[in-house]
């Protein structure tokens, strides 16, 4: 369906705005993607300026400091900005729950082979890092004493690490990037689904104060991005998906294929909706909180990470697509 065909929104009252959003450049941001290309955020007068970020690390400061207004990423950075930095932050969001595979390089076969190699990461003590470190431990593997990290950048530049550099034996790494690189030799040893179960990866968050101060453009956006989210889950826009992925990540036809089938599998992949799972977060923290060893080893309540006020309202006047 054409997004011509959809009733338009009333813009008659509203002001125009610029949001500045930062994300991993990963294929968990074709809701964007899509909503971007079908006018979903112009029709609410809003302008989309994408910024991508090259680290964890990197993303939590310029959210602190002000360089963007939203963040899509794993939202347990969310919560390290909350734990580490002090800062005010909130989850607005969901979005999906990984797609992570664990993959290794060709010459690793099982788990155990990975003892005395190195783990490629983000940032060691959030997210994905955590997730891997998880799994391993839950195989009899600890950090420093049978596997070390290594810090490797976001997905894009970490996939490109494990290909070339040799000592790189194992990294958390999803779509396309999880596609891309079997074709240059790695393997998986399964994805982060069936090693660890239900987990709330990708979300939005923001400041709270700055969320306060413009909730009608933050609903405004969320009502969009949620029809992206529809759009990429409709199986009628099929090959527009297809198409999308290959012309913004330069794929080959059966990787954007792998890709958008992690992408709409039930469970793993895109949330209908981009709603936040809340078994999936309650997850992140028991993660965090057991390798970490934050909170005395026991997770707070979800809520003191979330304000899922403005999803709600947005989610009523999003549309169908």
């Amino acid at each position: 369906m054409s997004n011509l065909s959809l009733p338009s929104v009333e813009v008659g009252t509203l002001q125009p705005a610029l949001l500045r959003v930062n994300i991993f450049n990963t294929s968990s941001n074709l809701p964007l993607m899509a909503a971007m290309a079908q006018g979903y955020f112009a029709r609410r007068q809003l302008t989309i300026e994408v910024q991508h970020t090259p680290n964890s690390d990197a993303q939590r400061s310029g959210l602190a400091e002000g360089r963007f207004e939203i963040a899509h990423a794993a939202v347990d950075n969310a919560v390290a900005m909350v734990e580490s930095a002090g800062q005010d932050v909130v989850i607005v969001s969901g979005g999906d729950a990984g797609m992570n595979d664990l993959m290794v390089r060709a010459e690793i076969n099982s788990l155990d082979d990975l003892r005395g190699k190195l783990l490629a990461v983000d940032a060691p003590g959030t997210a994905y890092a955590l997730a891997a470190k998880k799994i391993l431990k839950n195989h009899g593997l600890l950090e420093n004493r049978d596997y070390g990290v290594k810090l490797a950048g976001g997905t894009g530049p970490r996939s490109a690490a494990m290909v070339a550099d040799p000592q790189l034996a194992a990294g958390m790494i999803n779509p396309p990037f999880s596609f891309t690189v079997r074709e240059q030799g790695l393997k998986s040893l399964g994805s982060q689904f069936s090693l660890l179960g239900p987990y709330q990866a990708t979300g939005a968050f923001v400041q709270r104060e700055w969320a306060v101060a413009h909730g009608d453009v933050l609903r405004r956006y969320l009502a969009a991005y949620i029809e992206g989210q529809r759009r990429v889950l409709n199986p009628s826009h099929r090959a527009e998906m297809l198409a999308l992925l290959q012309e913004r990540f330069q794929l080959s036809a059966a990787a954007a294929l792998g890709t958008y089938e992690a992408l709409v599998a039930p469970g793993s992949g895109l949330a209908p909706d981009a709603a936040l799972s809340r078994p999936g977060f309650e997850t992140v923290l028991s993660i965090r909180a057991e390798m970490e060893g934050m909170w005395g080893g026991v997770p707070p309540t979800p809520d003191k990470y979330l304000d899922l006020s403005y999803y709600e309202q947005a989610l009523s006047s999003a549309q169908a697509v």
